[in-house]
């Protein structure tokens, strides 16, 4: 699995001009399943996004954790992370799961950051054409793989 993690200020989901899901502050996390991709990747994937600690203190030392903001969650199911660019000129997407498993593995995923205890977990519509809106906060981007998570 690949995540892209965005702290942010605020972010949102609209599809077909309704809005679908909202946080505050936060992360935005697209999420990307790949075909090799199974449980186990997706707990450890929840267990390092829910613990790391990227807001900011009264020191402004980035050292509070999503629990310690009460932060919520936006994820967003997004297969072109799993996009291979290295021949030509057009992704190649074949590394990334088929639909069933994709959206199984997303939903796991979502139930496994709700008990590690994020407040509160909102998603987008998986295989849907959707319009994402965010306020990052720093910018503070981070891209997780979950192979790495194993090193």
């Amino acid at each position: 699995m690949k995540a892209v993690l965005q702290r942010v200020s605020k972010a949102s989901v609209t599809v077909s001009a309704e809005l679908i899901s909202s946080i505050n502050q936060g992360f935005l996390i697209l999420l990307g399943v790949e075909s090799s991709d199974n449980e186990k990747e997706a707990e450890a994937l929840a267990r390092k996004i829910s613990g790391l600690r990227i807001f900011t203190d009264e020191n402004d030392k980035m050292n509070l954790s999503l629990s310690d903001v009460e932060g919520e969650v936006l994820v967003v199911s997004n297969f072109t992370l799993c996009a291979d660019c290295r021949k030509g000129r057009r992704p190649n997407f074949e590394g990334a799961a088929r639909g069933e498993t994709a959206n199984r593995l997303y939903e796991y995923f979502c139930k496994k950051l709700e008990d590690a205890g994020v407040k509160k977990v909102a998603k987008g519509i998986f295989g849907a054409d959707m319009k994402v809106e965010l306020l990052n906060d720093g910018p503070v981007t981070i891209i997780i793989d979950s192979l790495e998570l194993a090193k």
